[in-house]
């Protein structure tokens, strides 16, 4: 069989489900993760959609490896593919991915255009991005999409007459997209077959399938084995509504088969954690392969078969050998002078407690200190190191009071290099009042993220659970994580905004 390619649609369609998509800082740090991952061809965007989208998918192109196909998505208009075209010229291997529906209802009720209508639309819209691209670079590949092609069983042998139409106009990638998932894996694979069938064998089918169902993944891989080449996934499985194939399923499911993929699966585990911190989607606790749950063993039968397997390749309850995906062993995880940020984050997450990379990256001198004078850590070493290091952040600020005055009004005491400030602030609660306080004393930083939860009262003391997360960022574009706990979530807010300050200009001075 031919190898895999594997499409990642993260940046584009994962992206444009974000409650706050990224920015181009944002997108530069996860196309760098593609590309440790060795992904063949990445879609970096939807560059007619805005100027930022445009300069993000420039930007990107002018960084993909020689090897890497750029890909930006167009609209069947002449505007959309000619800015997809300006935007991502610059990659060596430049691909525009254009798109319209040909399913019945999508064109009748949606599209609102006749069937003839919409094939011509289809076909004259590749074959201008096809000749325009191929001006620029004739390396160029232009791809074309059936948008709702699971909908299209009964009118299919006019979607392929269209199909091998679009062909001759110069598309060499047919995408057939599972838009919404409606059925089971089996009857959209068997119309997939019937397209691979019927086109000519030089063409690269691909299919992008969403999770509507949670069917993503199986539906991909099985389509791969009827001759699918191009597998569109998405890091975390991000994408609108319940999200779209998850890359890291597709590839392991894949290597598990015996297929030779062209993937770095070490980076998996590692870039997971990066994309959940960064799109604020939380990794759920069961997910496959990354969830906190997937590799963990409770019940007394599973732990024995665990424990008698857990040093073979091959465990009695797992999928695959967690270091496959660059994770620690969920079934015996112990830190010590020569472990890293992932076995803090894992350690910490699994004994309950909040944390993200970022904050794992940053206490690890600490954890990595005490392990070199003592050994490997016990959990409650390592626990006591994370709350004296994220609920109480030495630094040159120190929090002394702070009290509502009136209506929006607060006074806040605190002291910076010990040097005294008496001050107040206005604002929507005492986190707006205490920011707009700082900036007018000089220390300007910027909310970007706010959360409360608890913790547990069993371990913390009745009194002690409430949790403040805030996200700050400072003038240079910097953001950290302070977290701060107490039995006034008024107190545990402000708390957490001087933890954050505290990192925020401790790294300053290291620097």
């Amino acid at each position: 069989m031919k190898q895999p390619f594997f499409y990642d649609i993260t940046l584009r369609d994962g992206n444009q489900a974000l409650k706050k998509p990224w920015l181009i800082d944002d997108k530069k740090i996860i196309f760098e993760k593609l590309v440790e991952l060795n992904v063949q061809g990445i879609e970096v965007g939807f560059p007619a959609s805005s100027e930022t989208d445009f300069n993000a998918c420039v930007e990107l192109s002018k960084l993909a490896p020689d090897s890497m196909v750029v890909s930006g998505l167009a609209r069947c208009t002449k505007n959309d593919i000619v800015s997809a075209i300006d935007a991502i010229k610059y990659a060596k291997i430049p691909r525009v991915h254009t798109f319209l529906t040909l399913s019945p209802f999508h064109m009748k009720y949606v599209l609102n255009k006749d069937p003839d209508v919409a094939r011509k639309i289809a076909t004259e819209s590749v074959k201008f991005a096809y000749d325009n691209l191929l001006k620029e670079n004739p390396k160029g590949q232009v791809q074309f999409s059936v948008e709702h092609f699971g909908d299209c069983r009964e009118n299919l042998d006019f979607v392929i007459d269209t199909l091998k139409e679009i062909v001759q106009m110069g598309a060499t990638v047919i995408n057939l997209p599972n838009t919404v998932e409606r059925c089971r894996p089996k009857n959209f694979i068997q119309m997939v077959e019937r397209v691979i069938n019927e086109l000519d064998k030089s063409v690269i089918v691909s299919v992008h399938n969403h999770n509507d169902l949670g069917m993503a993944t199986a539906t991909t891989v099985e389509a791969y084995f009827s001759g699918a080449i191009q597998l569109e996934c998405a890091l975390n499985g991000l994408g609108e509504r319940a999200g779209n194939t998850n890359f890291y399923e597709v590839a392991v499911a894949l290597h598990n088969s015996g297929i030779e993929i062209p993937i770095n699966l070490s980076k998996i585990y590692e870039t997971a954690l990066t994309v959940a911190q960064m799109s604020k989607v939380p990794i759920w606790e069961k997910a496959p392969l990354i969830g906190s749950d997937a590799l963990a063993h409770r019940s007394g039968i599973h732990q024995d078969g665990a424990l008698k397997t857990k040093d073979m390749e091959k465990g009695a309850y797992r999928p695959i050998h967690p270091s496959l995906i660059g994770r620690g062993d969920d079934e015996k995880i112990g830190f010590t002078s020569q472990s890293g940020k992932t076995a803090i984050f894992e350690i910490i997450n699994r004994a309950g407690y909040p944390i993200s990379l970022q904050e794992a990256i940053r206490i690890q001198p600490v954890v990595k200190e005490a392990a070199e004078k003592i050994g490997e850590l016990p959990t409650s070493k390592i626990i006591d190191i994370y709350f004296s290091e994220t609920f109480n952040v030495k630094g040159d600020f120190k929090l002394e009071n702070f009290r509502h005055i009136n209506d929006g009004k607060f006074e806040f005491e605190f002291t910076y290099k010990n040097q005294p400030y008496k001050t107040t602030g206005v604002g929507n609660g005492p986190v707006d009042a205490c920011l707009n306080a700082l900036k007018t004393n000089g220390f300007d930083v910027k909310l970007t993220h706010y959360e409360q939860s608890s913790l547990d009262e069993e371990i913390l003391g009745a009194g002690s659970t409430a949790m403040s997360v805030v996200h700050l960022e400072d003038n240079c574009g910097k953001e950290v994580i302070g977290r701060a706990r107490h039995g006034s979530t008024a107190v545990a807010n402000i708390k957490a905004i001087f933890n954050a300050l505290n990192i925020i200009y401790k790294e300053k001075a290291s620097k």
